[in-house]
């Protein structure tokens, strides 16, 4: 990983965002001006076993700094992860802290936070809160609420005419091998559950079909992240795993060190050769299958932790030579920081090395900049793909690091749109084949690590976590992309389309500040099933409208949106 720039710190959580819907209000004002205090508690979305509710506290007596809101459950509800509050549960008894950034409520002010939850057979409001121990009393008038998933935006009317996306799957591009995140390169693995979450793709699961790892020089290391891995490919068949190391022993460099770079001695290419084997093998007798092993992380960095320098023409010796050696994988050069092509010609130019490889792979960091986020043909000619393995951006921390707890702010959420995914789109555009993020489990990432600094809550999918779904989740290992039009109203979107599954499926960005409603997609053939999922600061991968009219579907794209529609034959 490239460090600089970079703040590794903590993590967040935040669950479903709430969409707009007809919602479940539970308001008892009458009695709560003796008690100083009224809520107005609503279930905003439910699903079949969840729910998100928001709730407003509102202080009518001396205003209040620590503040503590309790209520139960009374049909065994359970209560998942939080934002804009500290939320916890023991038994029926539920417990809501303010936090840091969501303190004081001062007379007549109003304080709110939300959370997602669990409920089965029903899901009744409840009836009485407390606030700092003194009850808010009021009649409530508890409704039962919608047992379906909502849906936003106007309804979308049957469409007609002509379309504002044409599909046209008789042009292909690249084959799709996934998107994906690294798991912690030093330190803990993932647990069972975020493993699951990560690369599941149920409800509230983000899909992920590649997981990067570290290749530790100790070997005594490996053990640590075998059960993340191996439940990586049992729980999501078809997932990939990607083995980068960061460096080779200390005593086979030259400066007889794992940190500040140093050069891999070249009587000790044949060593770290069967030492990237060794990797290999020991994975496979625990059941893990390394679809992919990289030579070398960031070839052309030398920071102070472990890292290796290597020329292009060095890792040209080292693949050509020794490459071989590395059985039951498929080798990767070289992950240069932006995908410097001075790294891989040498190989790609090369008949034996160029045989002894299957990737070509580079990092994000400076690519665009450099010009060279667009597709590398030298790997096109001799069909090698290209995989973007690593990028890191979350400089939305200037803003206070608590906002990356809250799934409502712009800033997060703007950087998310603008960056992340915008960067994600291109890269299929370009013709890569795979798009892998830094850690899954961080705070600025896909889920939460619990860090408190952050409010965070382990293990929770956060924001970045659903945009990033709207491809992963969707556009699986083996899907193929193909043309497209577009028409003047439809300019506002970047869309890439996708066939695969026996299914046609689109990914549209809207970065504009106006929805682009009623946009009909056309097909080549007639739909049976038409599916809208859409993430954006008020909702995550959130089921929507869609109308279907032989070969043509309409669909309203929100503003400041990513959403995924998949249409079934």
């Amino acid at each position: 990983m490239k460090r600089k720039n970079v703040t590794k710190t903590a993590l967040v959580a935040a669950g479903t965002v709430l969409v707009a819907s007809a919602a479940v209000a539970v308001a008892l004002p009458a009695g709560a001006a003796a008690a100083g205090c009224s809520v107005n508690y609503s279930v905003a979305s439910q699903w079949q076993g969840g729910f998100g509710a928001n709730v407003a506290i509102t202080n009518l007596g001396d205003p209040v700094t620590g503040w503590t809101l309790t209520w139960s459950y009374g049909a065994g509800q359970t209560v998942a992860e939080a934002w804009n509050a500290t939320v916890t549960q023991s038994g029926a008894a539920v417990t809501a802290r303010n936090v840091s950034y969501n303190g004081a409520i001062a007379t007549n002010g109003t304080t709110s936070f939300g959370f997602n939850g669990s409920w089965s057979g029903s899901n009744p409001a409840p009836t009485s809160f407390a606030l700092n121990g003194v009850a808010c009393t009021g009649g409530t008038t508890p409704t039962t609420p919608p047992t379906t998933p909502p849906t936003t935006g106007p309804t979308t009317p049957p469409p007609t005419g002509p379309a504002d996306i044409t599909v046209n799957s008789a042009t292909r591009y690249q084959t799709v091998d996934g998107f994906g995140a690294a798991q912690s390169i030093w330190g803990s693995a993932w647990s069972t559950a975020e493993t699951q979450t990560l690369v599941g793709l149920g409800a509230n699961q983000l899909g992920l079909s590649i997981v990067r790892t570290g290749i530790s020089p100790v070997s005594g290391e490996w053990p640590t992240h075998v059960n993340a891995l191996r439940t990586a490919k049992s729980y999501a068949p078809g997932v990939k795993i990607l083995a980068s190391p960061w460096t080779a022993p200390a005593a086979w460099k030259t400066n007889n060190s794992r940190i500040n770079g140093g050069k891999l001695r070249t009587d000790y290419y044949d060593d770290y050769a069967n030492h990237l084997n060794s990797y290999v093998q020991y994975m496979r007798n625990q059941g893990v299958t390394v679809d992919v092993t990289s030579v070398q992380n960031e070839p052309d960095w030398h920071p102070d932790y472990d890292s290796m320098d290597w020329s292009g023409t060095e890792l040209r010796n080292f693949v050509r030579d020794h490459g071989s050696r590395v059985q039951n994988t498929k080798l990767m050069v070289a992950e240069a920081v932006n995908l410097n092509y001075t790294y891989t010609d040498p190989t790609l130019n090369d008949t034996t090395a160029r045989n002894n490889i299957g990737y070509i792979g580079g990092h994000l960091y400076g690519t665009e900049a450099a010009g060279r986020l667009r597709s590398y043909p030298l790997a096109d000619q001799h069909n090698k793909p290209v995989w973007m393995t690593e990028w890191n951006l979350h400089e939305a921390d200037g803003n206070g690091s608590n906002i990356w707890g809250n799934p409502g702010n712009q800033t997060v959420w703007n950087e998310t749109l603008d960056d992340i995914m915008r960067t994600v789109h291109r890269s299929m555009e370009a013709n890569w084949t795979a798009y892998v993020w830094w850690y899954g489990k961080r705070y600025y990432s896909f889920i939460g690590d619990g860090e408190s600094a952050f409010g965070t809550t382990a293990g929770a999918p956060l924001k970045r976590g659903y945009a990033f779904s709207q491809y992963s989740k969707y556009v699986r290992p083996g899907y193929q992309r193909v043309a497209l039009t577009k028409s003047s109203k439809a300019n506002p979107l970047e869309v890439t389309a996708y066939t695969g599954g026996g299914k046609t499926t689109l990914v549209i960005l809207n970065r504009s500040t106006s929805a682009v409603n009623n946009a009909v997609i056309q097909v080549p053939q007639n739909i049976s099933r038409a599916e809208h999922y859409l993430t954006s600061i008020n909702a995550n991968a959130a089921s929507q409208p869609v109308s279907v009219n032989g070969g043509q579907v309409s669909v309203n794209v929100g503003a400041r949106s990513i959403s995924t529609v998949v249409l079934t034959p």
